[in-house]
């Protein structure tokens, strides 16, 4: 079963422990954890959590004067471990896996939260037979991501020219005959995965005057509130001047974009992913890079992650390989480190283990 958690008032609830972030939090409660025990009985048992990827300064100043902290790190297993063995939570973030074998080393475990969205480093099924509850912030980076996915539009499709001093007549006006960019109003926005980040990204898109189309596997109209058009994928490659994708991770997503695909696609067209590396077959996507099949790409995810040295779309021209990071803002950053805060409300609810 999946619950959201409540949401409080105003952007300052960031400075506020107490108060709420702003972002949803879901909660994916295993079976058997119908007990509940007071804030009032626990206040005399000191919990303990473990962190191995970081939280932002202020949320884990506040964690760590409510319950001990244990800062660990992924890239050393058997530490965590050990640092696992006597803990009552663990927060991630996006490299740290959550199986089998990491929560068999915690006994007491109750609580994982991830400060972030995807749960594909997290194995719910193995959580739910350890009768551990997952906690995310799904809602958390919307608003980073959405406009992080203009920027890298405007970056391959209207590159700023700077001038660093003092320039010839002819120089200046030189780039004024020369340059042309993008212009979004009245091109078509072809969205790939209409969740939260999709239909951001499509009011942001509409509000430039373009034509929004879409693809996803369930019904989501109900929760569009701009002129937008469901089409089957191959329309939706045709279609588009933009294609940007923003899909779950599940193993059919897998190459989900691959030649077959961009041979469809516009030779004016752009692809954006900032979703999951996986989602884009590299090898196909240089391929069509090359032969001019589209214009160009912009790529904020990779599989894996760094990209190896043979990666295929190392050096070319028409590419922007970022290094994942679609959420790095501030507010977003901060809004996903406070899921600290409802992992230890969750813990002061339950029993001893």
């Amino acid at each position: 079963m999946v619950r959201q958690s409540g949401l409080g008032p105003g952007s300052d609830a960031v400075l506020k422990p107490a108060g709420r972030t702003g972002a949803v939090h879901d909660m994916f409660f295993p079976a058997g954890n119908s007990s509940r025990r007071t804030k009032e009985s626990t206040a005399e048992m000191k919990l303990r959590i473990v962190v191995t990827e970081g939280l932002e300064e202020l949320p884990l100043a506040w964690l760590k004067s409510e319950v001990e902290v244990i800062e660990s790190s992924w890239k050393n297993p058997q530490q965590l471990r050990r640092d696992l063995a006597h803990a009552d939570g663990l927060i991630v973030r996006t490299y740290t896996q959550v199986n089998t074998e990491l929560l068999s080393a915690g006994s007491k475990l109750r609580v994982v939260g991830r400060a972030g969205v995807g749960l594909e480093n997290i194995d719910q099924e193995a959580c739910k037979q350890s009768d551990v509850q997952v906690i995310s912030t799904p809602g958390a980076n919307m608003h980073a991501v959405c406009e992080y996915v203009f920027n890298l539009i405007f970056h391959l499709g209207r590159r700023l020219v700077h001038v660093p001093g003092p320039i010839s007549a002819d120089a200046f006006h030189s780039y004024r005959k020369t340059v042309r960019g993008l212009e979004l109003h009245g091109k078509t926005m072809g969205i790939l995965g209409m969740g939260r980040i999709g239909r951001a990204v499509g009011r942001v898109a509409h509000a430039f005057g373009m034509r929004v189309i879409y693809n996803d596997l369930v019904d989501v109209a109900v929760h569009i509130d701009y002129p937008a058009t469901s089409v089957p994928k191959p329309e939706l490659y045709a279609g588009a001047d933009i294609l940007t994708i923003h899909v779950s991770h599940f193993e059919g997503n897998r190459n989900l974009v691959g030649e077959s695909a961009l041979q469809l696609m516009r030779r004016s067209a752009y692809l954006i992913n900032t979703s999951r590396g996986e989602v884009v077959d590299a090898h196909a996507l240089a391929a069509a890079l090359r032969a001019g099949t589209i214009a160009g790409a912009a790529l904020d995810v990779h599989e894996p992650e760094p990209p190896p040295a043979d990666y295929p779309l190392w050096g070319m021209a028409n590419v922007i390989l970022a290094p994942h990071l679609a959420a790095r803002t501030q507010g977003a950053m901060d809004a996903m480190s406070w899921v600290a805060r409802d992992v230890v409300e969750y813990l002061r609810q339950l029993p001893t283990k």
